[in-house]
């Protein structure tokens, strides 16, 4: 359990990365199981992952991100997105994977693509959209005590312009919309945010028992 405290104490918000240091394709590959095996409403994983390499895209969404250095500086940029509606297929899709995955019987896996339905098709998008985001941040918070486990830092970042972002890489087009960007890779050593304690409100502040 104090591996678990370690490691939260270890993370902070880099703000200087070092840009000659990158992750193993051991460590990305335990970030994107990570964010594969992240909890959603009825499983659904209304999210898209999307890491981008190119350079001369992450200097433009480092102009979209209010030129903050780490969108370049990091070994690698991630863009959590999320889904701005669900439709039917996207159900069906869904029951289909757990059917295959689970061996569901036909009568259940029937039981259950209506219950979606029902839920899930009877809200507006109005409605959906906001809640996809929200299993965004569900995501956002796996992401970083993985990331802090394995001694990789991870920046999450809403400091920029979304619309500008989601017209960059058509993302509109894909029922997509950016939520989030978390630049990850290792800080620097001129980085002194890394020295200075965390201020946190005292527990006795912070939790109330009923």
């Amino acid at each position: 359990m104090k591996q678990i405290l370690d490691d939260l104490n270890w993370r902070y918000a880099t703000k200087q990365f070092d840009p000659t240091l990158k992750l193993t394709n051991e460590q990305l590959d335990v970030i994107k199981d990570s964010l594969r095996l992240t909890p959603s409403a009825y499983g659904i994983q209304p999210l898209k992952f999307i890491f981008v390499s190119s350079p001369a895209l992450r200097e433009q969404i480092k102009e979209i991100a209010f030129n903050q250095g780490q969108v370049v500086d990091a070994s690698h940029l991630l863009i959590i997105c999320s889904y701005t509606s669900i439709d039917e297929s996207y159900i069906d899709a869904h029951v289909e994977l757990v059917t295959e995955t689970r061996n569901t019987p036909a009568e259940r896996a029937a039981g259950f693509s209506e219950f979606l339905k029902k839920n899930i098709l009877s809200m507006s998008d109005s409605d959906v959209e906001p809640w996809n985001v929200r299993q965004a941040y569900i995501a956002l918070g796996q992401l970083l005590h993985t990331c802090a486990s394995i001694r990789v830092d991870a920046t999450p970042m809403e400091g920029f312009n979304a619309k500008k972002l989601d017209e960059l890489l058509g993302l509109a087009e894909q029922n997509l919309k950016s939520v989030l960007l978390c630049p990850i890779g290792f800080r620097s050593s001129e980085d002194n945010y890394q020295h200075l304690a965390k201020v946190r409100k005292s527990k006795e502040t912070l939790f109330q028992t009923l």
